[in-house]
């Protein structure tokens, strides 16, 4: 193997993907990604559960099915990725094992619990030769590629300060192990919502030198936070203030970037992840993530959008196929892959700092 490392030896036709998990992540995000990249056929699916299997085949007619990881890594020389879907705690273990078997990974987000063993599954990639990559699938989001198009034409002057929330009304608990309070289940949304978050805010603004945080279970019968603020000073001068609640009544916007000469204001979320779950499949060649009018954002000075201040801008669509179609080339190519594992380490930076602000009630240094 060479370059990012394809596994399997499959030639000219359609890289083989085995797929590790099929809950939220696999079946709304991942396998309908995957099975609309042309460059990408999903192989296999790892689920012991009988009623996932049956979701599974029915969308998905021909695809294998396995009820431990290990029977991938039996079957290496068959396949060219391998997805990790499945628990927060397991990302690690797994990604190491499927890299030591000789194949490219992808992992959901958060690639790990900490910085250390974020950068330690890097050098085990680069050792071994392959791609390592984590879903960030945000950076796809409408809302996001406007900002960064209004961005990159100067349109806000210099920015100051950068506000992105992920708001929710969720009173009552629903259970699981997203809500546990065990550190090893790594649940909470500071690392569930804050990993978009942190993301997109290095992605704009470059690298954090200060983090502070507050981090607060509200709900009754909740064991990880459930309403979590996040303020980071960048090393270039940009102030980014990051919002995740569950337990949001009235809920803000989703962006507020102000500069020195003009500010954007946009409501309302990324329309892909409701067509997902509603199974609404990308096809290619045909309209996707398109924001309906009302919810595009408003750009002016001194103006309030809610009283149709400033001027709209259109929405970008939203482009969540886009990133497996880069682990695609990146595979073929030998390319970087759309998210490195080092970006996730920075990411990851900056949740654990986060985590010791909110300890401690204190600002950390990075």
């Amino acid at each position: 193997m060479t370059g990012t490392g394809t596994g399997g030896g499959t030639g000219g036709g359609a890289l083989r993907v085995g797929l590790v998990g099929y809950g939220v992540a696999g079946s709304f995000f991942h396998a309908p990604l995957i099975a609309a990249t042309p460059d990408l056929e999903l192989d296999t699916v790892v689920t012991a559960n009988a009623e996932r299997r049956e979701q599974a085949a029915a969308e998905f007619p021909g695809v294998r099915f396995a009820e431990r990881p290990e029977e991938l890594w039996a079957r290496a020389d068959a396949l060219d990725l391998v997805v990790i879907a499945s628990p927060n705690r397991t990302h690690v273990p797994l990604a190491t094992t499927a890299l030591r078997a000789g194949l490219p990974v992808v992992v959901d987000k958060p690639l790990a619990a900490t910085a250390a063993e974020a950068r330690g599954l890097a050098a085990l990639a680069a050792e071994r030769g392959l791609l390592l990559s984590v879903f960030q699938n945000r950076r796809w989001d409408g809302d996001f590629l406007t900002l960064r198009r209004v961005l990159a034409e100067g349109l806000l002057g210099d920015v100051q300060r950068f506000e992105s929330r992920f708001e929710r009304w969720r009173p009552q608990l629903k259970g699981g192990w997203r809500e546990s309070g065990d550190p090893e289940e790594i649940g909470g949304l500071l690392y569930d919502l804050g990993s978009h978050l942190v993301d997109q805010a290095l992605t704009l603004f470059g690298p954090a030198v200060r983090v502070y945080a507050e981090a607060d279970v509200r709900r009754a019968g909740a064991e990880a936070d459930d309403d979590t603020f996040i303020a980071l000073t960048h090393a270039g001068g940009v102030r980014s203030h990051l919002h995740m609640s569950a337990t949001a009544a009235q809920l803000g916007p989703r962006f507020r970037v102000l500069g020195s000469t003009a500010g954007l204001v946009k409501y309302g979320l990324d329309p892909q992840e409701a067509a997902l779950r509603a199974g609404v499949r990308p096809v290619p060649g045909e309209p996707w993530g398109v924001e309906e009018e009302s919810y595009w954002g408003r750009l002016g000075a001194g103006e309030s959008p809610l009283t149709g201040g400033g001027g709209p801008v259109e929405t970008v669509p939203g482009d969540y196929p886009a990133y497996y179609a880069a682990i695609a080339r990146s595979l073929r190519e030998g390319m970087p892959p759309p998210v490195t594992a080092g970006e996730a380490a920075a990411a990851l930076d900056v949740l654990e700092a986060a985590r010791r602000s909110a300890e401690r009630g204190t600002t950390v240094s990075l």
